[in-house]
C-alpha cells in the first residue's frame, strides 16, 4: 500500500504539469481547431529560460532566496513564451486559418523544429541542471513521501487551473472566447475582435506553458533543448483523454494521465515478471491514447462546445 501511496503522489504531481500543458492545446484547439504540436517546444524554451536565470543568479549570489530566484525565473520565462506563441500564432498560423487542416498541422510540427533548433543554437545540446535553490522537507504519510515542493506544484498548479476557469466564466475575455469557440463568424458579427481573441489564447496557453516549464526544471533538476516533445505528446494525449477542447477535460485528462504512467512505472516490472523496467512508462501514455481513440473519440468527459475557450 506505501508503494500505492507513494506513485499515486508521484502521478498527481506529474498530472499537475500535464494538466497545465494540456490546456494550452486544448484552448487553441477550441477556438480555431489547431493542434498545436509547438507547443511543447514553448514549455521547453520557458525551462531552459528559467533555468539559465537561475544558474546566472546562484552564480553571482550562492546564497540567493529561492523566491528571487524562482520569480526573477518566472518573469524572464513568462514573457519570452508569451512573445514566441504570439509571433507563432501571428506569422506562422494566422496566414493559414482558412486553409485545410493538413497544412496548419504540418506548420505546427514546422514550427516545432523550428523552435527545437533555435533553443539548441542558443543553449547547446547539453542538459542544464537547475541549481537546488530549495531544501524540500520531506513529509512522511502512510509510509510514502511528499516534499514541500511536490506539494508547491499541485498546489500552484490548481491555483492556475481555478484563475483560467474563472477567467474564462467570468470576465467579458472568456466571454468572447467561448462565443468565438462556438462561431468565430458569428461573433464576428457581434463585435467580437477575433484576432484578438485568438492572440490571447496563444498568450494564456504560453504563460502556463512557461510556469509548467518551470516545474519540470525545478522538480527534475534539468532541462534540455529536446524535452519538450515527449512532455508536448504526452499533454496532448491528456487533453484528447479528457476530451480537446474542454477545459475540465484537460484538467482532469493531465491527473490521470499522470496517475496511471506513474502507476504503470511503479508495478510494470511486477506485472509482466520483470520483462519490463521502468523506463517504459512512456509506452503508457500512447496506449491509453489509442484506447480513447478507439472505443471514446471524444474523450471521458466529451467536448462541449460551449465552453471549449
Amino acid at each position: 500500500m506505501d508503494i500505492f501511496i507513494q506513485q499515486l503522489i508521484n502521478g498527481v504531481t506529474l498530472g499537475s504539469v500535464y494538466a497545465l500543458v494540456a490546456l494550452g492545446y486544448t484552448m487553441v484547439y477550441g477556438i480555431i481547431g489547431l493542434i498545436n504540436f509547438a507547443h511543447g517546444d514553448v514549455v521547453m524554451i520557458g525551462a531552459m529560460a528559467a533555468t539559465t536565470v537561475a544558474i546566472s543568479l546562484v552564480g553571482g549570489d550562492p546564497g540567493a532566496s529561492a523566491f528571487v530566484v524562482l520569480g526573477v525565473g518566472l518573469l524572464v520565462s513568462v514573457p519570452l513564451c508569451m512573445a514566441v506563441g504570439w509571433t507563432a500564432e501571428r506569422v506562422a498560423y494566422r496566414p493559414l486559418r482558412r486553409a485545410p487542416r493538413l497544412a496548419a498541422l504540418i506548420t505546427a510540427i514546422g514550427v516545432s523544429i523550428i523552435l527545437q533548433n533555435v533553443a539548441m543554437m542558443a543553449w547547446g545540446r547539453n542538459y542544464l541542471n537547475f541549481p537546488q535553490v530549495l531544501s524540500p522537507q520531506v513529509f512522511e504519510f502512510a509510509g510514502a513521501r511528499m516534499s514541500t515542493l511536490q506539494i508547491a506544484i499541485v498546489a500552484i498548479a490548481a491555483l492556475i487551473m481555478g484563475g483560467l476557469l474563472a477567467v474564462v466564466h467570468k470576465t467579458r475575455l472568456g466571454t468572447a472566447m467561448r462565443a468565438t469557440a462556438q462561431n468565430r463568424e458569428v461573433a464576428g458579427l457581434m463585435g467580437v475582435n477575433i484576432n484578438t481573441v485568438i492572440s490571447a489564447a496563444f498568450l494564456i496557453g504560453s504563460a502556463l506553458a512557461a510556469v509548467a516549464g518551470m516545474m519540470v526544471a525545478t522538480y527534475y533538476g534539468v532541462s534540455q533543448y529536446t524535452m519538450g516533445f515527449m512532455l508536448g505528446l504526452k499533454a496532448f494525449t491528456a487533453a484528447v483523454l479528457g476530451g480537446i477542447g474542454n477545459l475540465v477535460g484537460a484538467m482532469a485528462g493531465g491527473l490521470l494521465l499522470g496517475v496511471i504512467e506513474s502507476l504503470g512505472a511503479g508495478y510494470i516490472g511486477d506485472l509482466t515478471g520483470g520483462f519490463l523496467g521502468s523506463h517504459y512508462q512512456d509506452v503508457f501514455a500512447f496506449f491509453v491514447l489509442v484506447l480513447v481513440l478507439i472505443f471514446r473519440p471524444s474523450g471521458l468527459l466529451g467536448e462541449r462546445v460551449g465552453d471549449r475557450a
